[in-house]
């Protein structure tokens, strides 16, 4: 199966593509990427909601200029995998379950096979929420996960009980998969740029709308009762005060400051109660970090590249000199230090990290560190 290339967004070279098929009869597309010449190790990058696999091509890029192999899939139900109900712009899914289906068909028909180890995530929203599950149940495929916005929770009172119940009802009476109500036919990312909370690059996000103008197959609508219900399920149960610290896969979550789609909050706090994990707040940032501006990216980057091994030997960062430490002890997840950098465009500036005292849930006060360029 093809990928679908425009001039604003060409393929990277070298690459691999098809389908799989999980137990359930999902076909999967799936494309990966071949490591540099003498390296080795693979990040597994798992996308968002609505998204698929053509949107990250520069991320690819970036991965493999830091010397990894690259495998993507697009989820059931978006991209060009396969969809449930007759109207292929409803974001539908039956359990979140079934995205972890998704994973390990993934992991043992593409990864294991053909992606030499060792092996990593990286995963944004909804693809976080999965990769956290996945984590909780103790499948320790990957070494490390990079979770970009993680969906742990929603901003305000959009998970509270009475939207809960709604859905419950609405499913219950047979309506799983209608949209949502408020919700429509209308592709995601290709409105206005104005007011979007995605992310402030108006390059980025032109580019991104015109990958759907070019193939409108690849995108969805607004997600139906169904993939609501049991997201706000999946998002509950990390609520339990004892569901962080039963991970023990080490994991870095990046977040938003500006975030209008997930709750920061939510990832801050949860990644508190890790046992091996670290976070980071990007200020002004949106909630797509890696569709951001450069000088947010920049801050990305450079914390992907402290917290997986492997990416400060690669030729082609010798120039970069990026180095951030952190503590992973036992609900321990502060950022401990961030030198400076040296920027590889003009526009980017020193990294200059803040910190203030918050209230955790447990009356213990801790250090919320911030970035800032």
């Amino acid at each position: 199966m093809t990928l679908v290339s425009i001039p604003a967004n060409p393929v990277p070279e070298d690459v691999v593509t098809g389908t799989i098929k999980t137990p359930d009869g999902a076909e999967l597309r799936f494309a990966r990427w071949a490591p540099p010449a003498g390296r080795k190790g693979t990040v597994c990058v798992f996308t968002g909601r609505g998204e698929q696999i053509e949107k990250y091509f520069e991320t690819v890029r970036d991965l493999r200029d830091r010397g990894f192999a690259v495998a993507m899939i697009d989820w059931r139900g978006q991209g060009h995998s396969s969809r449930r109900l007759r109207d292929p712009r409803k974001g539908y899914v039956r359990d979140f379950s079934d995205f972890e289906v998704d994973v390990e068909t993934f992991v043992q028909q593409v990864v294991l096979p053909d992606c030499p180890p060792p092996h990593f995530a990286l995963a944004h929203s909804m693809g976080g929420a999965v990769m956290l599950r996945i984590a909780h149940a103790g499948k320790r495929w990957f070494d490390r996960m990079v979770l970009s916005a993680p969906m742990i929770d929603l901003p305000g009172h959009r998970t509270g009980l009475a939207a809960r119940t709604l859905l419950r009802v609405l499913r219950l009476a047979g309506q799983g998969g209608r949209y949502v109500p408020g919700g429509n036919s209308d592709l995601v990312g290709v409105s206005s740029f104005v007011n979007n909370p995605l992310t402030s690059d108006p390059v980025r996000y032109a580019r991104n709308a015109a990958i759907l103008e070019e193939d409108p197959t690849l995108g969805i609508a607004s997600p139906t009762v169904a993939w609501a219900d049991t997201a706000f399920s999946a998002m509950r149960g990390f609520r339990a005060s004892d569901y962080p610290s039963q991970i023990r896969q080490p994991i870095l979550m990046l977040a938003a400051s500006s975030d209008t789609v997930v709750s920061t909050p939510a990832i801050e706090e949860f990644a508190y109660h890790l046992r091996a994990g670290s976070h980071l707040v990007i200020a002004g940032a949106k909630h797509e970090i890696l569709q951001e501006q450069d000088r947010y990216r920049a801050q990305f980057w450079a914390a992907f590249d402290a917290f997986v091994p492997g990416t400060s030997d690669s030729p082609r960062l010798a120039a970069r000199k990026t180095h951030v430490e952190f503590r992973t002890s036992q609900r321990q997840c502060d950022l401990v230090h961030i030198h400076r950098f040296r920027a590889e465009l003009p526009m980017r500036q020193a990294l200059v990290v803040g910190a203030r005292w918050i209230r955790g849930r447990n009356g213990c006060y801790r250090k919320r560190y911030f970035a800032r360029v």
